[in-house]
């Protein structure tokens, strides 16, 4: 038998459109209907489709050289490195570039085991969400995404969000770290109190521990801040970055703390297209959009409007239980699981996605604006009445 195509294997329901096309806060379908999209790629378009500032310089490194080992010295590399100090706080004074959000938390997590020297227990948050390769899996909440590789996973001891005694119960001698989300996204679009950050950082000083911050989602501007974790004044030892940081391109980092970094030994870690010229090329633009736009207070200020605005339309509603969010970051937490409200969104041409069981997500690009934020919260209240009453 010969078949016309190799098969890509489902591990995502898909939705009835084909997408072929993105600029900016829209997309287009392949019958020319055009969408509002605040799924973004689960976040990762949160300067837009088809950045300016990212293409141009796509665009110019496509001419020079698409591949060079970390083995090698590159000029983009390093200038994408003197663009990241200009954003990344002055405490991670070393990163390391990967090329998913999964791959820079199993770095941390090996870092946490390296400069602890040897601790192998981790603590994780209820309701987080780290990544689908076996370490950050391991560092995962969620029953579904666990149970069928249970019997290789880490253990890690559990705390609930903001519950700083359970933090005290977890966190003892033996911790090699602890990594939350400073919003947890993938779980339920919970921001951290931070009082609760704070502890986590002065218990895990007290024990000789990590404490990793995942802002592969909450990151790069999106909650209003150039990192979430700022809020709360606390210098992590180890920050995992991804999502917006390439501008919708496949990269990823870790940031360190020097004295992290410098626990390292030559050959303890690699990869072969960490690094690459048109990675860091997508980075580089990524940060001139970042600094050019004053994306941090665009998206303070149309996500302040957005979550007041839901509010007001929506607080009122007997299937809405609690909206939350931070920034351009945000949800509505109703009490039946989301689907059908998905659906219907989809209907009306806004694209959202779920968040824990039953929290209808916006991720929506900077570039949105207050009036599209509106109309798409105007079109979630319509979905909502139409399909709860």
């Amino acid at each position: 038998m010969v078949l016309d195509r190799v098969e890509l294997v489902r591990f995502y329901q898909v939705k009835p459109i084909r997408i072929v096309r993105g600029e900016g806060q829209y997309v287009w379908d392949d019958r020319g209907n055009r969408y509002l999209d605040y799924h973004t790629g689960y976040g990762t378009a949160f300067l837009g489709h088809r950045n300016p500032f990212v293409m141009r310089r796509l665009r110019e490194q496509l001419e020079k050289i698409m591949t060079v080992s970390l083995t090698f010295e590159n000029d983009t590399r390093e200038e994408a490195l003197r663009a990241l100090r200009r954003v990344l706080p002055p405490y991670f004074t070393h990163v390391f570039f990967q090329n998913s959000g999964a791959e820079a938390v199993e770095l941390a997590l090996k870092a946490a085991v390296k400069a602890t020297k040897g601790r192998s227990t981790f603590v994780a948050l209820v309701h987080s969400f780290h990544g689908r390769t076996l370490g950050a899996l391991s560092m995962t909440h969620g029953v579904k995404y666990r149970k069928a590789f249970e019997p290789v996973l880490l253990k890690p001891r559990w705390v609930k969000p903001n519950d700083i005694e359970g933090l005290e119960k977890a966190i003892d001698d033996s911790v090699a770290a602890v990594i939350l989300e400073p919003v947890i996204g993938e779980g339920g679009i919970i921001p951290l109190d931070p009082e609760f950050l704070k502890a986590a950082r002065e218990l895990t000083r007290e024990h000789g521990a990590l404490l990793i911050v995942d802002e592969i989602q909450s990151g790069f501007g999106r909650t209003g801040l150039p990192w979430a974790h700022m809020e709360a004044g606390i210098e992590p030892d180890v920050m995992t970055a991804g999502k917006a940081i390439g501008g919708g391109f496949p990269v990823s980092l870790v940031a360190f703390q020097k004295w992290v970094a410098e626990s390292f030994e030559t050959g303890e870690h690699g990869s072969t297209y960490a690094g690459n010229p048109l990675a860091c090329a997508a980075v580089l633009g990524a940060v001139e959009a970042f600094e050019a736009d004053r994306v941090p207070e665009q998206a303070k200020s149309k996500g302040e409007e957005a979550l007041r605005y839901a509010r007001e339309r929506l607080e009122g509603l007997k299937a809405v239980r609690d909206i939350r969010g931070k920034g351009l970051m945000f949800g509505v937490e109703l009490r039946f699981p989301p689907g059908k409200v998905l659906d219907c969104l989809l209907e009306k041409r806004v694209l959202a996605l779920r968040a824990g069981a039953t929290v209808v997500r916006f991720l929506p690009p900077y570039l949105t604006t207050v009036d599209e934020l509106r109309s798409a919260i105007d079109a979630l209240a319509e979905c909502i009445k139409n399909t709860y009453g």
